[in-house]
């Protein structure tokens, strides 16, 4: 049995950027990769299209299901995407 505990937890997050649209991706320090996004270091998408704020996020078990949950959730659509971020108080970084 594996009883190693991470110290880092996965989190998958939605970010908000400046034009309207959804940026959704994993870390394991929200803070930091908001900082990157903002600085246009974070990903090509939001170097283009600007980073505002973090809309929604979940903590994950592990990076495998980090990168699951990551995946289902770019293939909602906006409607579905929205809702999600509704589900929840805005998180604050």
């Amino acid at each position: 049995m594996n009883t190693k505990r991470q110290e880092h937890p996965y989190i998958v997050y939605i970010l908000e950027c400046a034009d309207g649209t959804y940026y959704t991706g994993i870390t394991t320090d929200l803070s930091r990769r908001f900082v990157e996004h903002q600085e246009g270091i974070g990903s090509h998408y939001t170097r283009a299209h600007g980073a505002k704020r973090i809309v929604y996020s979940e903590v994950c078990l592990d990076r495998s299901e980090a990168s699951r949950r990551e995946s289902a959730i770019k293939s909602l659509s906006r409607k579905e995407k929205e809702t999600l971020v509704a589900s929840v108080p805005a998180t604050e970084v």
